[in-house]
């Protein structure tokens, strides 16, 4: 059985992914890591940038429609221990949000990614609620913003095979919800977290 370090190594070979800690550093609280999405790697590459001892108390959130669709994906699934949220049974009294607060109990971290689907890496698109209502639900928790560079040309939409480049993971600054801070204004303070990364 792959362990997690080969995966997390393999992981670094093939997206050649770079680490930067900016005004941040890799600490095992419980976090919210949330990012940019670009790529059916991005849950992998951004899990494998922590240090060891931190990435065996994070959960990538992702997909359970992609990473059940075949073997391999559901044994690396396994293996990085992957939180799957089924985007087509989303229900009231069982919310996306609610299973994960459940699943993380006083221990694992996450990984979200608050715009949804994946984009062109070119911009960054608008958030959706889901992180607000976690922060809103755990306000301990720490919420660190994540940029990840070039993925979207490591494994292209469509493709299979990673194609070998260099790509860059950049962690921010941690930032909290304030009280009273609205929806509509703490996720555009989120994006931006991200969005300074890129430019940094």
């Amino acid at each position: 059985m792959i362990s997690q370090t080969v995966l997390s190594v393999a992981a670094k070979l093939l997206s050649g992914a770079s680490v930067r800690w900016i005004d941040c550093q890799p600490d095992a609280c419980q976090r919210v890591y949330f990012a940019n999405h670009t790529s059916h790697l991005d849950a992998i590459v951004v899990w494998s940038a922590l240090p060891r001892e931190v990435r065996a108390r994070t959960r990538p959130v992702a997909a359970k429609d992609y990473w059940i669709k075949t073997w391999i994906r559901r044994y690396l699934a396994k293996t990085f221990n992957a939180l799957l949220i089924d985007r087509r049974e989303i229900k009231v009294h069982q919310s996306p949000v609610d299973l994960m607060l459940r699943e993380i109990g006083d221990w694992y971290s996450l990984i979200v990614f608050p715009e949804g689907g994946r984009t062109s890496g070119e911009e960054i698109g608008e958030f959706k609620s889901g992180l607000y209502y976690l922060c809103k639900k755990r306000p301990d928790l720490e919420v660190v913003p994540v940029h990840i560079d070039n993925l979207n040309r490591v494994l292209p939409r469509g493709e299979f095979l990673p194609v070998p480049l260099l790509s860059c993971v950049s962690f921010g600054t941690p930032l909290w919800l304030e009280a009273g801070e609205t929806k509509q204004s703490f996720l555009t303070r989120a994006r931006e977290a991200v969005v300074r990364l890129k430019e940094v």
